[in-house]
C-alpha cells in the first residue's frame, strides 16, 4: 500500500524541466500578451514630424529667390552689369543650380519684375539686367544691412558669450554671416574696427582663425526667453513657480497630444537648467538630475542662437557647426523633434538635401511677428519673384500708352502752333489752294520736330512718330 502512494505521488508531481530545454514555440502564441499600457512622464525621445504648411510654403519662397540670387550675383559680378543670354547655360552648369541646355535663358523669363532682356544695340544678341525694382531692392538691404552693424556687434558678442571657451571658428561664422545679419566683410569692418570686443587669432595646432571675445558683459548674458517670461507673468499673471524655467510652446496643426503627454511637457517645464551664458564645466554632470538640466540647456542655447538671427530661422547644417562649441547633443534632429512646440524643422526649399529650423514662437501664419528693416527687404525679392509675368506686360502696356498718350499732345499742340503762326503771317489762303504746298509744309515741319526730339532722346518710339502724323494729316 505504502508503494502504491508513492508511485502515485510521483505521478501526479510536475515534472522540473531542464533549464537547458527551449520552451514549445506555441506557448507563446497560446497565452496573450497583455502588456500594462504605458503612463511614463518622459516626453518620448523619437516622434514622427508633423508639417506645417505656413513655414513649408515659406521655404518654397526661399528656394525660388536662392536661385534668383545667384543669377543676381552673376549679373553684378560684370563690368557694365549685363551679361548676354548664352552666358547663363555655362555658368549654370558650373554653379550646379541644375539646368539644361537653353534652359536658364528660359527661366529668367519666368522673372520679369528682377531681369530684363533686351537687345544689344551694336551686337544684336540678348542681353540681361536687373529692372529698376530689383536695383531698388538691392539698395534698400545695403542701406538696411549698414544700419543695424551696432545691432550685429551686440549679436556676434553674444554668440561668443555662448560658446564654452568664449571663441568661435571664423570659417563657421563667416558661413552663417547671412543668418546673423553680419556684411560681407565683417572680419575688417565688425572685428578689426572694434578690438575693445573682439581679437582674431591663428591657433597653433590646427593653423585655423578663431574669434575670441575680450570682456564677457553680464549685461548681454540675458536670455530672449527670460524677457518673454517677464512680459507674460506681468501681462496674464501666471504663477511664478510654473513660468520660471517655462518656454511658449505651440504645438503645429495636427500634432496629437495624450493625456500622458501633457502631463510630461508640464513637468518639463517645471525643470531647472543653467542658463547658455554660464559656464557649466566646474558642476558635477553625471547625475541624472545634472543631464535633465543640461538637456533642457541645450534647448535654451538653440532657442538663443534663432533669437540671434535677422529672420529667427537657420539651417540645422549651420547649427552642427557650433555643436562642440556649445555642448549640443550629436543627433540634432532627432532632438529638435523631441520638442516640435518650440522649434520646426523644415525639409522644404532645397530639394531635401537641408534642413532649416524656425522658432514657432517667432512667427505667425508663416510671417514674423516682430520684423526688422533687413527682413522686410530680403521678402520684397520674394515679392517681385512671385509677381505673375502677365502683371509685368501689363505695366509695360501702361508705359507705352502713356508714351503714345504724351506723343499725341505734343504733335497735336504743335500743329496748332503752326497753323496759328501760319495765319499771322497771312499765307493761309496761298496755302490752302495749293494742297502740294500744305504737305510740304506740314513734312518739313515734322521733321524738323522729329529730328530735334530724337537728339535729346536716343529711345524714339516709332508708334508715337505714327500719332504725330496722323494728328497733323487731320
Amino acid at each position: 500500500m505504502l508503494v502504491f502512494f508513492t508511485y502515485a505521488s510521483n505521478l501526479f508531481k510536475p515534472r522540473s524541466r531542464s533549464p537547458l530545454t527551449p520552451l514549445p514555440l506555441t506557448l507563446f502564441y497560446d497565452i496573450p500578451s497583455k502588456k500594462p499600457m504605458s503612463q511614463s512622464t518622459s516626453i518620448p525621445k523619437k516622434q514622427l514630424r508633423v508639417r506645417d504648411h505656413g513655414f513649408d510654403n515659406y521655404m518654397e519662397v526661399e528656394k525660388k529667390t536662392r536661385k534668383v540670387l545667384k543669377f543676381q550675383s552673376l549679373i553684378l559680378s560684370q563690368p557694365s552689369h549685363t551679361l548676354p543670354i548664352s552666358r547663363f547655360d555655362s555658368l549654370a552648369r558650373r554653379l550646379g543650380l541644375g539646368f539644361k541646355e537653353n534652359e536658364a535663358g528660359a527661366y529668367l523669363l519666368k522673372f520679369p519684375h528682377v531681369f530684363e532682356i533686351y537687345e544689344h544695340p551694336v551686337l544684336r544678341i540678348l542681353y540681361c539686367r536687373l529692372t529698376r525694382k530689383a536695383l531698388l531692392q538691392i539698395e534698400q538691404e545695403k542701406e538696411a544691412l549698414n544700419a543695424q552693424i551696432p545691432d550685429a556687434v551686440t549679436r556676434l558678442r553674444k554668440l561668443l558669450m555662448m560658446s564654452n571657451t568664449g571663441r568661435l571658428r571664423l570659417e563657421h561664422i563667416r558661413i552663417a554671416r547671412k543668418e546673423f545679419g553680419l556684411p560681407d566683410d565683417f572680419e575688417y569692418s565688425l572685428i578689426l574696427n572694434y578690438p575693445q570686443f573682439f581679437r582674431l587669432f591663428d591657433a597653433q595646432e590646427t593653423r585655423n582663425k578663431y574669434i575670441e571675445i575680450v570682456e564677457r558683459d553680464p549685461k548681454l548674458a540675458v536670455c530672449a526667453v527670460e524677457k518673454v517670461r517677464e512680459r507674460e507673468y506681468r501681462e496674464k499673471g501666471f504663477d511664478a513657480e510654473d513660468i520660471r524655467f517655462s518656454f511658449i510652446v505651440n504645438f503645429p496643426p495636427g500634432f496629437k497630444i495624450g493625456k500622458y503627454y501633457r502631463i510630461a511637457v508640464w513637468k518639463w517645464q517645471r525643470i531647472p537648467y543653467w542658463s547658455p551664458y554660464e559656464d557649466v564645466s566646474g558642476y558635477d554632470l553625471r547625475s541624472l538630475e545634472a543631464q535633465k538640466r543640461i538637456e533642457k540647456r541645450a534647448v535654451a542655447t538653440i532657442h538663443e542662437l534663432l533669437t540671434l538671427t535677422v529672420e529667427k530661422k537657420i539651417t540645422l547644417e549651420r547649427i552642427a557647426h557650433f555643436r562642440m562649441a556649445m555642448n549640443l547633443p550629436k543627433k540634432l534632429k532627432d532632438f529638435l523633434l523631441q520638442h516640435q512646440g518650440i522649434f520646426y524643422v523644415s525639409t522644404r526649399g532645397n530639394y531635401g538635401k537641408l534642413h532649416t529650423v524656425f522658432l514657432r514662437e517667432a512667427y505667425r501664419k508663416g510671417e514674423l511677428i516682430e520684423p526688422n528693416d533687413l527682413y522686410l527687404a530680403r521678402r520684397k525679392l520674394g515679392e517681385l519673384v512671385l509677381l505673375s509675368p502677365r502683371k509685368a506686360k501689363v505695366d509695360r502696356e501702361l508705359v507705352s500708352y502713356r508714351r503714345d498718350r504724351e506723343g499725341n499732345e505734343i504733335a497735336c499742340a504743335r500743329r496748332d502752333y503752326m497753323e496759328n503762326d501760319i495765319e499771322d503771317f497771312g499765307v493761309e489762303g496761298k496755302i490752302r489752294q495749293d494742297g502740294k504746298g500744305n504737305d510740304d509744309l506740314d513734312s518739313n515741319m515734322v521733321s524738323d520736330f522729329e529730328s530735334r526730339y530724337t537728339d535729346g532722346n536716343e529711345d524714339f518710339d516709332e508708334t508715337m512718330a505714327q500719332k504725330e502724323d496722323t494728328c497733323v494729316t487731320e
